[in-house]
């Protein structure tokens, strides 16, 4: 058996449960690399990761360099002595920092590479469908996420599940399949399977508020999917035109049934206890939304003291 010691590196809640992981398994967390603190709120008070306020209260070494290629970084990492190196959700590593461990470095991503590569897998599996995803752990090299798989893990997606719950079925499944990594490569029993070079790989590019604008001439089935794999966060959104007033609204759940109409694309038709647009394909019922500068509330609470006019679109 080898004997590990182990550098994580990570920023979000989604390494929190992995990190919690490997001290449960009792492994050796030599050194704990995240973010640096970032300003945040209307104080701009400084705040700190998920991963940070984790490893500070478990009282875990804390790096937080702004340059992973600066040398001094390079000398404390080096100083650390691990021989692995394990990443979730972090930011790319140069060749210095993820050859320098003797066992390697892994990656756990959220999805089934090669498919969905790059920053927001969980997301577009989602928005484009998938009835399908899973994990993958993988040796980094030069790429993102191109390197050699190790394992991975299949999950179905829910027909009415959306990122947020996605994102905490993966996050668990996850920190276990970081563990029997670890186990394997403690045991020197890994064998890699190099990812297949296919032209059609559908890729996660990172997710800017242009993709989250509503495009209510697409199907009833791809705006579904695009506001359930945008909620919680960031959040899809729309032009709400509303008698002389134009507001820019949030969307965080919606329902769908599928009915010929004769309303034009975009029209909110609405009663004392609903609303829905008119697509082509039938409507889609807003169930909880925000207007700006308030908070997230569902329709039937909306209703009670905002009101829709006859002739109320999205755009």
């Amino acid at each position: 058996m080898r004997d590990l010691r182990i550098v994580f590196m990570g920023t979000p809640d989604f390494a929190v449960a992995t990190l919690k992981a490997l001290l449960d398994a009792r492994y050796t967390i030599v050194g704990v690399i995240t973010a640096p603190d970032k300003p945040a709120g209307r104080g701009r008070k400084l705040n700190q990761s998920a991963v940070k306020k984790f490893a500070l209260a478990n009282d875990l070494n804390v790096l937080q360099p702004t340059n992973l290629k600066r040398e001094s970084f390079i000398e404390e990492l080096r100083s650390l002595n691990a021989n692995l190196q394990i990443v979730v959700a972090f930011r790319m590593l140069p060749r210095v920092v993820w050859q320098m461990p003797e066992y390697g470095t892994f990656n756990l991503h959220a999805s089934l590479l090669p498919n969905y590569r790059g920053a927001a897998p969980i997301n577009w599996a989602i928005i484009n469908g998938e009835t399908k995803t899973g994990l993958t752990t993988f040796f980094i090299d030069e790429k993102i996420d191109t390197g050699a798989m190790i394992f991975q893990e299949e999950l179905a997606i829910d027909p009415d599940e959306n990122a947020g719950s996605l994102h905490d079925k993966l996050m668990n499944i996850g920190s276990k399949l970081v563990v029997k990594t670890v186990q394997h490569i403690e045991k020197d029993d890994i064998t890699t399977t190099i990812q297949p070079l296919n032209s059609d790989i559908k890729t996660a590019y990172k997710i800017h508020k242009e993709t989250c604008e509503v495009d209510w001439t697409a199907s009833i089935d791809n705006i579904y999917n695009k506001i359930r794999g945008l909620s919680p966060y960031p959040g899809s959104w729309t032009t709400l035109y509303n008698g002389e007033d134009v507001h820019m609204i949030k969307i965080y759940e919606v329902a769908k049934v599928l009915e010929s109409h004769s309303h034009s694309i975009g029209s909110i038709i609405s009663s004392k206890k609903e609303i829905k647009v008119a697509v082509k394909d039938g409507y889609i019922f807003l169930k909880v939304i925000q207007l700006p500068g308030k908070r997230k509330m569902e329709i039937s609470a909306l209703l009670n003291g905002f009101k829709f006019e006859k002739e109320a679109k999205v755009l």
